[in-house]
């Protein structure tokens, strides 16, 4: 007999999982709003607004990094673009915020300052309803998944893959990003969107405002992954797992990767959307540089160093590989592209596998002595 959707996503965690993931949602929604409201500011134990902002930006990086596994660690699919639907989901959240500003800007105008810095006269057509978050929420989910899709469609037909593929990914995300940087193309140019006011009405730096989205990060984290969990377990998972392995005699059987490859791959442009979106009101900023080639390369970096293939792995590199770089690039801001150039090459060569992967080794050795 077959189960229902519920149940079968209630059990694509085992019960250790479920108890790991409900302590996490109570760390980020009960303890650390009480530890930052209720505690003093000078207790060793009150959490400061710059840790839930980094740990909030954090998360969302994570959801990047469990949507990168998706199509990498389970479609075998490396893609070096992430960055262009991140930043993407992000714009289209920027936009809705610029419009929120309304006339406390610096020009008391209707229209964002910078557009009034540069004299326009009127929003050009594809702002109109940004600021209605309804229709906002609508592109941060349809304009990544609309590129993700018209792109894919095209490089799976043609049996793009492997490095190839990898390359005209980071090729399509330069590409926007210096169609981004232009000042005509009505999103900021080079200082994109910033100086944000309020989101639905609520300031913007207040802390309540700042721990809704904290938690609204975490709880879109815990969410991504228990969906990411049943999908990879469900047959499409399996599928997928077989077009990565084996994609020739997957073809014998009767299957079309390209439908397989192409519902991944948009639905992992969503995701990253998504945490594009949270991100923008958290750090206050977003602007071409989001699209950047190194950035892309990073979200690969996370995956890598956690274990690709496992879900639970990407989500521990984006904290231990950002983690590192909130440390380096204070304390040793000129050596943080040198360690994290050694960090992926130690862990290409000595642990392929990841730091899941290390700790399933230790553990296995460890029994074996027992």
């Amino acid at each position: 007999m077959r189960k229902s959707v519920t149940l079968r996503v209630l059990t694509a965690l085992d019960r250790k999982s479920w108890i790991a993931l409900g302590a996490f949602l109570a760390v980020t929604l009960i303890a650390v709003p009480l530890l930052h409201l209720a505690v003093p500011p000078d207790s060793a134990f009150h959490v400061s607004a710059y840790a839930i902002t980094l740990f909030g930006k954090i998360m969302c990086y994570a959801i990047v990094a469990v949507a990168m596994d998706l199509i990498w660690g389970y479609g075998g699919i490396l893609s070096l673009g992430h960055g262009l639907f991140f930043a993407l989901g992000g714009y289209a959240f920027g936009m809705y915020l610029m419009r929120q500003i309304g006339r406390d800007g610096s020009y008391q105008s209707d229209l964002p300052d910078f557009m009034v810095f540069l004299d326009w006269k009127e929003l050009p057509w594809y702002w109109s309803g940004s600021d209605s978050l309804l229709w906002v929420a609508c592109l941060i989910v349809l304009v990544p998944a609309i590129v993700a899709f018209v792109f894919g469609y095209f490089a799976f037909r043609s049996r793009i893959k492997g490095v190839y593929f990898s390359i005209i990914t980071q090729a399509l995300t330069y590409a926007a990003m210096l169609l981004f940087f232009r000042n005509e193309t009505g999103f900021g140019g080079n200082n994109g969107f910033t100086d944000f006011k309020r989101v639905l009405g609520y300031t913007i730096t207040s802390p309540d405002t700042r721990l809704v989205l904290f938690g609204l990060t975490a709880l879109m984290l815990a969410l991504t992954l228990v969906f990411a969990r049943w999908l990879v377990t469900s047959k499409f998972g399996r599928v997928l797992t077989a077009i990565r392995d084996a994609e020739s005699r997957v073809m014998f059987i009767g299957y079309n990767p390209l439908w397989y490859k192409l519902f991944i791959w948009t639905l992992s442009a969503i995701l990253c959307g998504i945490a594009g979106a949270l991100y923008v009101p958290q750090v206050g900023i977003i602007n071409p540089s989001e699209m950047s080639t190194a950035n892309s390369i990073e979200i690969a970096i996370w995956v890598a160093v956690g274990g690709r293939g496992t879900l639970i792995g990407p989500i521990i590199g984006a904290f231990v590989v950002n983690l590192a770089k909130s440390w380096f690039t204070v304390s040793f801001p000129e050596y943080w592209l040198f360690f994290l150039g050694l960090l992926f090459i130690v862990v290409t060569l000595m642990l392929p596998h990841g730091l899941v992967g290390l700790w399933k080794t230790l553990r296995q050795s460890r029994g074996a002595r027992a």
